[in-house]
């Protein structure tokens, strides 16, 4: 590694290790004080952690006053299809994000019995259209990600959507009991082929149809299996914590390990209700994910009542006479100003504007949406429970999934987190790790990864707590943060100072309680 970026090749001290970390901070993933240490790496796994001078190895790295911590583990990913258009997950490797679990919010890829409606009722995650859809179930996407060689591990939750798409169709009706038993046999199969879990958007159609009987009935799969039910909730709006009590419900029913996604109050006339979201959740089995942004971002449709996303067919239910001016009308008592919400970096000026949008462009349109308070975001942060999930992509600024303007949190959001609120005091630096790397790692059953120990995954970074800094803004989203100097990958760099190196060495996480490396 080049001197002028302050990590230097030290001379060799004997074999007996491939490479070893030396002088810096440790931080292991544990939440334990921070300390210093050697780290050691042979092939694709940590071979020792030494007292401070003690490693040897053919490579030396002095990384003195830099922090040694796990890769990061992304729980909440939206690059199911961005990891097949662009395998080197620049946006995430660049951050320091090593695993992936994509998946979310009930936004999956597969089963797909009608593809075509299913592409347009997730088109938010689909960035290249011209992509071809993996097949064979969650079997053939994982082979599909396998075969892309990507420089970060993925693992992948099932999707409602696609299930009930699958089984039900884009009707807003309750599923029949020979339509449920298709939607657990399916589930079933898809965890057997190596997803983690299952992750609901109940504001998406199809699964926003869904009733409570029907996510306990799929949870009851998901417990047998030892898996995780990820919730992007029914409202984050005005019933947030009745969306936040039903969840609570369904995991405390089926003693099911529940995610609940992005935790946030939206809305000026909702902030505060966070904290009682929280209190809901302290006796059941139920963690949450944020990330330290006061803005979200999803389609522009989301926007819309559930009645105009029947049968798949939102864009010719806009076309229908009255149909806008329902929605207008149902608009008048939003959440939201019209200024808080961007497209493509411009706020919008109307309700009109909006509808008009949707009707040339479907799901296509993505819009980030602020209305979010900063007392909120801490109170989240700080909770026991919490772990930290981008929402984003792995966008490549030089490539195809580099246009448009999306969330900075594709590129910034671990940089953000370290700089700014440890900085700040919100947390302290073991804290934020822990919540970006061994909780998400043993909520998810990553065993072996997310920790600094002897035997686990080399997923391993060097940061530089002087210079780390998230630089991808909301105008300027497609920026690479400063301080993060290597990134190990299973053992191998991926990221160095100079930038990427086009590594691969990511593997497919298929199984809960196995790492996926070679011995």
């Amino acid at each position: 590694m080049s001197a002028d970026h302050g990590l230097t090749d030290a001379p060799p001290t004997g074999r007996r290790a491939d490479m070893v970390l030396t002088g810096g901070t440790l931080v292991d993933g544990t939440g334990a004080p921070a300390r210093p240490a050697d780290v050691e790496v042979t092939g694709a796994r940590i071979s020792a952690v030494r007292p401070p001078g003690a490693g040897r190895a053919a490579r030396v790295l002095d990384v003195t006053g830099r922090v040694i911590c796990p890769g990061f583990v992304d729980v909440h990913s939206h690059s199911d299809l961005a990891l097949l258009a662009n395998p080197k997950a620049h946006s995430k490797v660049r951050q320091g994000v090593t695993t992936e679990i994509v998946g979310n919010c009930g936004l999956g890829v597969t089963p797909a019995a009608d593809q075509k409606a299913l592409r347009a009722a997730v088109a938010f995650i689909d960035l290249d259209p011209a992509l071809p859809w993996p097949k064979g179930g969650t079997a053939g996407h994982l082979r599909a990600l396998e075969a892309a060689a990507p420089s970060l591990n993925v693992a992948t939750l099932t999707g409602h959507l696609p299930l009930r798409a699958s089984a039900v169709g884009f009707a807003n009706r309750p599923a029949t009991p020979a339509e449920l038993g298709t939607m657990r046999e399916e589930l079933a199969r898809s965890l057997e082929e190596g997803a983690l879990g299952l992750s609901t958007g109940l504001i998406y159609a199809p699964a926003s149809y869904a009733t409570e009987a029907e996510l306990t009935a799929l949870a009851e799969v998901v417990a047998e299996a030892g898996g995780v039910f990820a919730w992007h909730l029914r409202d984050y709006t005005d019933t947030l914590t009745e969306s936040v009590a039903q969840a609570v419900r369904v995991a405390e029913a089926t003693g099911c390990v529940t995610q609940i996604s992005h935790l946030a109050a939206v809305g000026r006339r909702n902030w505060g209700a966070v904290a009682k979201a929280l209190d809901l959740i302290a006796d059941a089995p139920v963690h949450v994910d944020v990330y330290p942004y006061l803005a979200g971002s999803a389609n522009l449709s989301q926007l819309l009542p559930g009645w105009a996303h029947e049968g798949g067919r939102t864009q010719e239910r806009l076309a229908e006479p009255g149909a806008r001016d329902r929605v207008l009308a149902g608009w008048e008592g939003r959440w939201w100003d019209w200024p808080d919400i961007l497209v493509d970096g411009h706020p919008l000026e109307s309700g009109e504007q909006a509808l008009d949008l949707i009707a040339e462009h479907g799901n296509t349109v993505t819009m980030v949406a602020f209305g979010r308070c900063e007392e909120d975001l801490l109170t989240v942060l700080r909770h026991p429970a919490t772990m930290i999930g981008s929402d984003g992509f792995a966008l490549d600024p030089a490539g195809l999934t580099g246009g448009a303007t999306p969330h900075p949190r594709s590129y910034g959001c671990y940089p953000r987190l370290l700089a700014r609120y440890v900085h700040e005091g919100a947390l302290t630096l073991e804290e934020a790790v822990r919540k970006s790397t061994g909780l998400p790692a043993e909520v998810f059953g990553l065993d072996g990864r997310g920790l600094i120990e002897e035997g686990a995954a080399a997923d391993v970074l060097v940061l530089d707590p002087g210079t780390l800094n998230d630089l991808s803004t909301f105008d300027r989203p497609h920026q690479f943060p400063s301080g993060v100097e290597l990134v190990l990958v299973n053992g191998v760099a991926v990221v160095e100072s100079t930038g990427h190196t086009g590594a691969g060495p990511g593997q497919v996480l298929r199984a809960r309680g196995q790492i996926g490396v070679s011995a």
